[in-house]
């Protein structure tokens, strides 16, 4: 993963109205954001095979892969509500900048 220093080069504004580290913080929360997504993606996907399979041992596996569905979506819950509370604050620091 790309890191930080190389994200902010790679993110700056033309008119330099959000820095370079705002974008890549705003960006590093979209990656972990999907990563989380992705991983829930895999997750749902097991768990509907082994409802599929109807084998006892596999239902019982999908108790634990559901909570940690759950506590995925919770993650990314926090993530987008760090999210706008980092944006409103670039916000208003870019504004008591002009």
């Amino acid at each position: 993963m790309e890191d930080i220093a190389n994200r902010k080069r790679r993110y700056k504004h033309p008119n330099d109205e959000v820095d370079g580290e705002a974008w890549a913080t705003f960006n590093n929360s979209f990656d972990e954001v999907q990563s989380v997504l992705d991983r829930n993606r895999a997750l749902i996907q097991q768990v509907n095979e082994n409802h599929e399979s109807k084998v006892p041992e596999n239902m019982v596996k999908n108790v634990s892969l559901i909570q940690e569905i759950n506590g995925n979506i919770n993650k990314v819950v926090s993530l987008y509500s760090d999210l706008s509370t980092n944006f409103v604050s670039a916000c208003h620091q870019q504004r008591n900048k002009k």
